[in-house]
């Protein structure tokens, strides 16, 4: 049986492991090494050239090279490189293939499907754009994952019969995450996440590169047009001083000429640690707003994290180490390699995919890390105003979910309704990724307010399901979407449909439920006024509950409800007898 393998497709580094004889083992590169730079170049004679060889034309050539460019997955920015144009998609592919490449040499056989991890923070496009690129490379994708989630499971698997809360920063090249989770009799749950996918160790290197063109009295803009050579040269050495700076109080910036070459009469720099902390401040503060957010949204106290644990090479940073410790006042913990964790939660998460016996114990949730939602108009008084934002699964939901919201019609006779379709946090839509739309049409005429209930159901392959119902009619829409799921036909498509169906769960759609409330609602006119609020406070609750899809908090006030009718002296079972 062809093995799955785990890749981290990282910003600055990629690597991948595969699971084997019941541990995740990393996979080396041509060279012999585990970590490869993400890094792609053309050679004056149109050759391609992928991982540490093209890294070297970084300084040398840097027209003919690309990096960083994880950063732009999911747009349409383009990137030159020897004359030839790419996008991120397919630079990723290239060093996708390179991967596959040294796994078939180590494994001795063709591999053929990938886990490939992305930052949690990474929306639907970004996601879809991450799976073509495997795609691209003669990959089949079996699972996106976040990066701290497959972190996790490498520490999870490791120390599976542990209870512990945990929260995982991920401080990589490119990106940023954060995710709280908890780990108990071999499950792992992700409670929550937070990130920014625009900030990493590059913005470090970055902030490095203008103090020191700064002191030179350039422009990092002007540079790079005017004297590349110069700018590339001096990116490296200010990224070797930031290194340095982890294991040193001061470190030295060599000042290259404008060939971008170095001897002993370079002009010198020194930074200290503290200058260094007082250039990278903002950088440290943006940190703190996802965190801030993933613990809020855990409802964990930073002080009730069993673990503090940090991944990516961005992590080495003492200004990065310090600020994490003050911020939970705990040691931040490491044993694993930060570099190489991530790859190898991916192999487990192969593992997990494939039934492997090695981790039959153990179990994973996962979460949605955006929130899903429509389109809808708000009233202010005579005016009525489009583009607001109506969320119907809300970030950090456990996966899979199905949830439910009514919108109603806004005229007179309106037959139809366009349900917009968006991912984001924002209060307006526009400010929202939008993912698609489902028309409604044969809405009976009527007044406006004519509801119309709109259902989301949300699965761990990334398959949304948007259905709008008519109460009155009983007529469905339903509208899928697969930014990034991966489905190898339309039967499976059809199969995995059929499979969300068994989340949904819509009492409302029970006439007995209704039936409920009706004889609730008639009990309201028997009883004193002073009982009515408490009882209608009860099937406010019941009603809510049934729009939910939440199987634990309808039965909780159904029995509610049972309980307060009987305390009244109206047994409601009796009286269905009866009736």
């Amino acid at each position: 049986m062809t093995p799955i393998i785990g890749i981290d497709l990282g910003t600055s580094n990629s690597l991948c492991a595969v699971f084997e004889s019941g541990q995740p083992t990393l996979i080396p590169n041509a060279h012999g090494s585990f970590l490869t730079p993400s890094v792609v170049s053309i050679s004056a004679d149109n050759h391609v050239l992928v991982g540490s060889a093209a890294k070297e034309t970084r300084i040398t050539q840097p027209d003919r090279c690309a990096w960083v460019f994880k950063r732009l997955m999911g747009t349409d920015r383009k990137v030159e490189i020897g004359g030839h144009v790419f996008n991120a998609t397919e630079l990723s592919s290239l060093v996708l293939q390179s991967l596959k490449q040294d796994a078939e040499a180590y494994l001795g056989q063709e591999v053929h499907d990938a886990i490939i991890t992305v930052p949690a923070y990474f929306n639907d496009h970004q996601r879809n754009a991450t799976k073509q690129a495997g795609e691209l490379a003669g990959l089949n994708v079996r699972r996106i994952i976040n990066e701290p989630t497959a972190a996790a499971l490498t520490y999870g698997f490791h120390d599976r019969g542990a209870e512990k809360k945990l929260i995982v920063i991920d401080l990589g090249g490119g990106t940023f995450d954060v995710t709280a989770m908890e780990v108990f009799e071999g499950t792992l749950e992700i409670i929550s996440t937070a990130g920014e996918s625009m900030l990493g160790g590059e913005d470090f290197n970055d902030r490095l590169l203008s103090w020191a063109l700064a002191a030179q009295k350039m422009q990092v803009e002007l540079a790079e047009i005017k004297q590349p050579l110069l700018v590339s040269r001096l990116r490296q050495e200010c990224e070797a001083a930031k290194c340095a700076l982890s294991s040193q109080p001061d470190a030295a910036i060599r000042i290259p000429n404008q060939q971008g070459e170095i001897d002993q009469n370079s002009p010198v720099l020194t930074i200290t640690g503290d200058q260094f902390k007082e250039l990278v401040d903002p950088l440290l503060k943006r940190l703190a707003r996802p965190i801030a957010r993933a613990v809020r949204d855990s409802r964990i106290p930073p002080e009730e994290f069993t673990d503090v644990i940090l991944v990516g090479g961005a992590k080495r940073m003492n200004v990065v180490h310090s600020f994490v410790r003050s911020f939970f006042g705990v040691e931040p913990k490491c044993s694993f390699n930060p570099d190489e964790v991530v790859a190898l939660g991916a192999a487990v998460q192969a593992a997990l995919i494939e039934d492997d016996q090695a981790v039959e114990d153990m179990v994973m949730t996962d979460i949605c890390p955006f929130t899903l939602g429509t389109e809808i108009s708000k009233e202010f008084g005579s005016r009525r105003s489009d583009g607001y934002y109506l969320p119907i699964i809300h970030r950090n939901t456990t996966i899979p979910v199905s949830r439910e919201e009514i919108v109603c019609t806004l005229h007179p006779n309106q037959r139809h309704v366009m349900i917009n379709v968006y991912q984001g946090e924002a209060r307006k839509v526009e400010d929202n990724l939008f993912l698609g739309k489902l028309e409604v049409n044969g809405i009976p005429p009527g007044p406006s307010g004519k509801p119309v209930h709109l259902r989301f159901t949300y699965d761990l392959n990334g398959i949304l399901e948007v259905e709008a119902y008519l109460p009155e009619t009983g007529k469905k829409f339903s509208l899928v979407l697969t930014q990034y799921a991966k489905l190898s036909s339309a039967n499976d498509l059809k199969a995995a449909v059929q499979k969300l169906q068994s989340l949904k769960f819509y009492p409302r759609d029970d006439a007995r439920n209704l039936h409920l409330v009706r004889y609730a609602e008639r009990v309201i006119g028997e009883i004193s006024p002073f009982q009515r609020n408490e009882l209608e406070a009860v099937i406010d609750n019941f009603e809510q509950s049934m729009g939910s899809g939440e199987r634990e908090w309808f039965e909780s006030a159904r029995e509610g409800l049972l309980t307060m009718l009987s305390a009244l002296g109206f047994d409601y079972s009796e009286d269905q007898k009866h009736s």
